[in-house]
C-alpha cells in the first residue's frame, strides 16, 4: 500500500526533557507524523467517513503528547504512536518524527530528534 496521510509540522508546547530547567519552562517541540491507511475507498466515496480526520488525528496526537512529561522524545513519540494506532483502527503504520530544535546541547546544530514507526498488530515493549 502507498496510500498516506500526513501532517507536517505540529507545533506543541511541553515538558519533556532530562535537564530539571526543561519540565518547569518547557520548550515548543515540532511533529510530523505519516499515517499509512488504505484510501481508495475515501478516494471513490467523497466521505470522510472513509478516512481519517486531519483534525481529530491532531487532538489525539497533541493529547498523548502533552498528557505527561517525558525525559526521553523517544518515550513520547512512542506513546504519540500507540494512543494514534489505538484510536485509529484505519491506520495500519504510523511513521512519527519529534523535532528538538532548543536541545540543551553545546553545539550549533539547526534540529535534533527521533523518528519512529509502528505498525498495527507489532507487539510493543
Amino acid at each position: 500500500m502507498r496510500d498516506r496521510i500526513f501532517i507536517a509540522g505540529l507545533s506543541l508546547h511541553a515538558y519533556h526533557g532530562v535537564m530539571p530547567y526543561e519540565g518547569k519552562v518547557g520548550q515548543t517541540f515540532t511533529i510530523d507524523i505519516e499515517l499509512d491507511i488504505d484510501l481508495a475507498e475515501a478516494a471513490r466515496s467523497d466521505k470522510v467517513v472513509d478516512t481519517v480526520s486531519y483534525d481529530k488525528v491532531v487532538t489525539c496526537t497533541s493529547a498523548a503528547f502533552c498528557a505527561q512529561k517525558f525525559r526521553l522524545i523517544e518515550a513520547a513519540a512512542g506513546k504519540v504512536a500507540d494512543a494514534v494506532l489505538t484510536g485509529f483502527p484505519r491506520v495500519h503504520k504510523i511513521k512519527v518524527t519529534i523535532h528538538k530544535p532548543h536541545a540543551p546541547i553545546a553545539a550549533t546544530f539547526s534540529d535534533v530528534g527521533v523518528t519512529l514507526e509502528r505498525s498495527r498488530g507489532e507487539p510493543r515493549s
